[in-house]
């Protein structure tokens, strides 16, 4: 009888794909592709989740075979990951705007990125005051125990190491390891990599011309043939945006969330109030901010539902290129950057959120100004280097709360929300790399305004 249910559970994400594949070769523009797979898929899972209840064996059994779509349009994205991130930074040097102003445009980058994150930081520890959040006030079962000793393990891993080794963990010593992800700073390992060949670059543009003019064309086909790749990724974003959402919808237990529903709701509350501080840094970059929220929905959507600010990369870059007029290199380097540094969400807001739930069972006053300015610290510092992807958040808060003293431990008891509230964290991350670069471009005159104020709809594009 399982095997009935699965079949019918199969067949209707197929025909709910089949949806999406009509509305396709009809030429339903890719925006309404991806809010209709987003509502279907919310709609799939709400009935997958009534029907069989999260706990029930069918439903275990029919998520893997909705993986083959979701997690595998994950895998696809994150395979072009780092070959995008390399061939985009060195990319950019090949340009001489880029580089003639790269000190001063990687510096504005970083800025934005660590100073948003600071900023999180500040708004996680508010948000936890107003709602008057404990550690204590927490149920401790089976799962938060054992996620409770995941976190004890890995920070046994990274806890011990100074900052300086922190810092030379940056470094790149082997960058071909480096492009396999081994590391949770491998992105951070190629960016610094693919700019040492940049430098280089210039530095032969000077002195031998015909040989650098071999190289840039070179680098400007191999750049065409991965941007090839993502366009052809990209296309399966509907079908991935759906089977992703309706797993996350059918798997969610409402009634954890409904147990820690002021955390999460203080969490999103939070997360809102930076998202409104990206729009005010929009606004004061003198930019329409409802024009940013209409062309950053597709990247933000799709890093809600995936959890992986580095498989939303080839979007990110996408839409701030495409949409809202970022020059490439501006896009590739805050793209890039926000993948491993200053993300607002989970190296910002959570692991300060924690810090201070925890506070208190290690006698220390949540609400001491010198205690508040030591997290805001230790959080800007340990945003480098978090992975962008699912777990990054875990990274960030084990550093944190082991510079802190405070006990990696109580951390898991948050672990059935997890998936919820990370899917915000992602989205924030995302719109803190994608704000960086709008607002770094407008300061080194690196945007095209008009392109930035024109619709939506008279955007000449190649579909996706």
């Amino acid at each position: 009888m399982n095997l009935l249910f699965i079949i019918l559970n199969i067949v209707a994400l197929l025909l709910l794909v089949g949806v999406l594949i009509i509305m396709q070769k009809k030429h339903v523009s890719f925006s309404k592709r991806v809010f209709t797979a987003l509502g279907l898929g919310i709609l799939l899972g709400l009935v997958l989740n009534l029907a069989y209840g999260v706990d029930s064996e069918v439903l275990a059994e029919t998520v893997p075979w909705y993986n083959l779509i979701g997690t595998g349009y994950v895998k696809l994205l994150q395979m072009i990951v780092m070959p995008l991130v390399f061939i985009s930074i060195l990319g950019a040097f090949t340009k001489i705007t880029i580089g003639k102003n790269f000190g001063k445009m990687a510096a504005i980058i970083l800025s934005f990125l660590i100073g948003t994150t600071a900023i999180a930081a500040v708004i996680g520890i508010g948000s936890a005051a107003i709602f008057d959040l404990n550690a204590e006030q927490i149920i401790q079962g089976d799962a938060e125990t054992e996620r409770a000793e995941y976190y004890e393990g890995r920070s046994a891993e990274v806890a011990d190491k100074a900052l300086p080794d922190q810092i030379l963990e940056l470094l790149p010593a082997n960058p071909f390891l480096d492009f396999t992800g081994a590391r949770p700073t491998s992105t951070i390992g190629v960016v610094i990599f693919a700019a040492f060949l940049g430098f280089a670059y210039l530095g032969i543009a000077r002195k031998e011309k015909e040989t650098a003019a071999t190289i840039k064309t070179g680098i400007d086909a191999i750049y065409a043939l991965i941007m090839r790749v993502v366009k052809l990724v990209l296309r399966l974003t509907p079908y991935g945006i759906l089977a992703i959402i309706a797993r996350t919808v059918a798997t969610s237990d409402f009634s954890a969330i409904y147990n820690l529903g002021k955390f999460v709701l203080a969490s999103y509350v939070a997360l809102a109030v930076v998202f409104a501080i990206h729009l005010l840094i929009i606004t004061l970059s003198g930019l329409n901010p409802i024009t940013y929220v209409k062309k950053a929905a597709e990247p933000l959507i799709f890093a809600f539902t995936s959890r992986s600010s580095a498989g939303t990369l080839p979007i990110n870059i996408n839409a701030q290129t495409t949409k809202m007029g970022v020059s490439e290199g501006v896009a590739n380097f805050s793209g890039s950057f926000g993948l491993s540094i200053g993300q607002n969400g989970c190296a910002g807001i959570y692991p300060a959120m924690l810090a201070f739930m925890i506070a208190p069972s290690a006698g220390i006053n949540p609400l001491d100004p010198m205690f508040i300015l030591t997290v805001v610290g230790v959080v800007a510092i340990s945003s480098f280097g978090v992975a962008g992807v699912g777990g990054g958040a875990t990274f960030a808060a084990i550093l944190v709360l082991s510079a802190l003293n405070l006990p990696v431990a109580l951390a898991g008891l948050l672990v059935s929300v997890e998936p919820l509230i990370d899917m915000g964290r992602t989205a924030v991350n995302v719109s803190g790399s994608m704000t960086a670069g709008v607002a770094t471009a407008k300061l080194t005159g690196e945007l095209d305004k008009d392109l930035y104020n024109t619709p939506l709809n008279q955007i000449a594009t190649d579909e996706v």
